[in-house]
């Protein structure tokens, strides 16, 4: 996917305020690690992960969606009736029912001729919004679009800790399936885009490539708890592992897919991150 005419016109974000340690988590899971006679400091040394953000109890996804999209508008400095499309793009949602994007555009005070929707597509949703937008500005469809997200990660590492601890037993190589789920954070983000007429940087968006490799759907799941925002007690298996192996191999024949379509070589990137 090439483009010739969209920009990346800026970004917003919000993060919470509390931080929890991976030590604070660890205490908290004392039964457990004197159960199985795990060391302190075992999860740190494993994930490299120190700490993590929790919103505050009772904290909507969309209250901090609406945050970011306005930190991101006024950081464009460009009239909201240009904007012809919001996405909301977490994992996190307010309710089944309606789109969280309704909040959003309501509060954003956007155009009725402003489509809304929400996507979730786990870690990828915002990456799949921008693709979104920018496809609609390409084909000239709208002028401006905006794409939000928020994840909230307290309930499911607070889930996940009662549920370790009661589970007496699980083993070692069970809790291998749960360790993911006490590294995850919480944050929020706000990515507007524009035509270039309208751009005031030029930060141009060139191409995009996309690859699915769903034969290791099974790698991560969670449970069946349909419930959302503050209200979730959900739990997650992950073989991390597994899922990192099979998603290193998926993003360099992406990358490789992506440098042959836009024409670059790798010795010509000054950045990269993922």
């Amino acid at each position: 996917m090439r483009y010739k005419n969209v920009c990346i016109e800026s970004l917003g974000y919000t993060l919470p305020d509390e931080v929890v340690t991976t030590a604070e988590i660890e205490r908290r899971l004392e039964p457990l690690y004197t159960r199985l006679r795990l060391p302190e400091g075992r999860l740190e040394l494993m994930t490299g992960i120190r700490e993590r953000r929790f919103w505050q109890p009772g904290t909507l996804p969309s209250d901090k969606s609406i945050e970011s999209g306005e930190k991101a508008i006024r950081a464009a400095g460009i009239d909201r009736a240009h904007i012809g499309a919001l996405i909301h793009a977490s994992v996190c949602r307010d309710h089944l029912e309606p789109a969280t994007a309704c909040r959003v555009h309501h509060a954003l005070e956007l155009l009725p001729e402003c489509m809304i929707y929400d996507v979730s597509n786990a870690c990828l949703g915002v990456l799949n919004g921008i693709v979104q937008i920018a496809n609609m500005i390409e084909l000239g469809q709208i002028r401006a679009g905006l794409v939000v997200g928020t994840e909230g990660s307290r309930q499911l590492v607070e889930t996940t800790i009662n549920a370790l601890n009661r589970d007496t037993t699980l083993t070692r190589q069970q809790l291998k399936l749960a360790v993911a789920s006490l590294t995850i954070g919480s944050a929020s983000c706000g990515v507007l885009l524009t035509d270039r007429e309208l751009s005031q940087t030029d930060n141009r968006l060139l191409v995009a490539t996309a690859r699915a490799n769903t034969a290791h759907h099974r790698l991560c799941h969670s449970g069946h708890d349909e419930a959302v925002a503050d209200g979730m007690q959900p739990l997650m298996t992950t073989d991390s592992e597994r899922l990192m192996q099979e998603g290193i191999a998926t993003g360099v024949d992406t990358f490789t897919a992506f440098l042959a379509e836009c024409g670059w070589s790798p010795a010509s990137l000054e950045r990269t991150f993922c």
